[in-house]
Formats: structure tokens, C-alpha cells, sequence
């Protein structure tokens, strides 16, 4: 069995391309042993990380693939470009902190919660995205097929939740105690984005309880990094 055959049989495919790319290009017998080796291993290196952000991707399920570098700085749309820079890096992440995207339909909430979770996402975090009204159709689903433990548990486990469309209809005395379940979760343990077209002081009447509305803000507002979009439709000016 020669090089190749072994590297593809222990699969490892980085290294495996980079010994024949080596070979192809003569440069085995020009390298040391230790030039030779360092190139395998970070073409290794390389190819398990492309993988695994593929993989991560694509259990995000995010409605755009977007990229941060994508988004428009305009000054007019109110992004403060120090506070996306300090987001891009993800220590938001590390430190359990929700972010909240506020704006009128259509000036790039989705958009800009899709670019984060891309980002966590290469930075090697698993993420979820889910349209709110998804969310809460599957946490009903899953009461109703009694796998609603398990799937809470799943989502407390994603270490940035995205939940988008929030506050387009008032929630129901069931959806508030599964909003307030995914909540209390990930209180201080992960991170959340919620994007919204309503305001802040808005999502108290969404909710709809008191109590239920309080304890649920109390977790998110408080400590959120706060993202407020202006302008007209995005979509408009396409």
C-alpha cells in the first residue's frame, strides 16, 4: 500500500490532495522532513476545517447566505460599524450575550442575523435559525408527539440561536411558557439573536402575560447589544 492509499484508507483527505499536489509539482525532494510534514498537516488542518463549517452550515439552515462583508455601512441605516466589528469577533458568544436586531420590514434584520451565524459558524459554533412562527409550530409538534424534552434540550444546547420574525402575531398562553422554556435555557449559558419589526417596548403586548412577559424580557433585554436599522426597504431600492 503506497502513501496515498494509506493516507485516503486512515482519511485523511487534506493530507492525501497535498501529497499528490507535491508530487505533481516535484517538491517532495526539495522539502525537509519537517517543511514536508508542516504542508500535510495544515493542508490536513485546512480540509477538516472547510468540512466542519459546511457541516454547521448547513444544520443552520439560514434563510440568506450572507456575509458580514456584504452588509451596507451606509451611515443612513444606523449601523454603528465598531459595534459589528466587536460582533464579528464573537466574544458575544463566549460570553452568553443575546443581540437584539430591531427595523422596519424589509431593511436587512434577516439579512444581518444570517451574516452573524455564518460568522459564528466559521468560528466553529453550532447554530440554529428559525423564523419564529416555525419555532413555535415545531415546539407544538413536538408536545403533541411527546418529543418536546428532547427538542428543548437540543435547542439549549445551540450556541447561538437565531429566532427571526418575532412579534408578527401575539403569542398564545402555551406559546409564551415554550418561549419562556428556550428563555430561561439559555439564560447566561448561550447566545440568542432576536430580530423584530416591532420596538422593544413592543414585545410586552406580544407576549401578552404579565408575568410571563417580564421574566421573558428581564432574560433578553437587559443585557442584549442592540442593533436598530433605518431606512426604507432594502428591497424597495432593488
Amino acid at each position: 500500500m503506497n502513501v496515498e492509499q494509506q493516507l485516503n484508507t486512515l482519511r485523511f483527505h487534506g493530507m492525501e490532495r497535498q501529497w499528490k499536489a507535491m508530487k505533481e509539482t516535484r517538491q517532495i525532494g526539495k522539502l525537509t522532513l519537517e517543511e514536508g510534514l508542516t504542508l500535510l498537516l495544515q493542508a490536513e488542518s485546512d480540509s477538516r476545517f472547510e468540512l466542519r463549517f459546511e457541516r454547521l452550515k448547513k444544520n443552520a439552515a439560514f434563510r440568506y447566505q450572507a456575509s458580514l462583508e456584504e452588509i451596507n455601512m451606509d451611515p443612513s441605516r444606523g449601523i454603528d460599524k465598531i459595534q459589528l466589528m466587536d460582533l464579528a469577533t464573537g466574544q458575544y458568544i463566549e460570553r452568553a450575550e443575546p443581540i437584539i436586531i430591531v427595523g422596519a420590514t424589509g431593511c436587512g434584520k434577516s439579512f444581518m442575523a444570517s451574516a452573524l451565524g455564518l460568522r459564528a459558524c466559521a468560528q466553529g459554533k453550532r447554530v440554529a435559525y428559525f423564523s419564529m412562527q416555525k419555532l413555535l409550530l415545531r415546539t407544538k409538534m413536538a408536545r403533541l408527539d411527546g418529543s418536546i424534552h428532547k427538542l428543548l434540550m437540543k435547542l439549549s444546547k445551540v450556541e447561538l440561536l437565531i429566532m427571526d420574525d418575532f412579534g408578527l402575531v401575539n403569542l398564545d398562553q402555551q406559546q409564551r411558557i415554550d418561549l419562556m422554556e428556550i428563555i430561561e435555557d439559555r439564560h447566561a449559558k448561550c447566545s440568542t439573536i432576536i430580530a423584530s419589526q416591532l420596538p422593544v417596548a413592543s414585545w410586552h403586548a406580544v407576549i401578552g402575560d404579565d408575568t410571563l412577559s417580564d421574566a421573558i424580557l428581564d432574560r433578553i433585554v437587559h443585557t442584549s447589544h442592540r442593533i436598530e436599522l433605518k431606512g426604507e426597504s432594502l428591497r424597495k431600492k432593488k
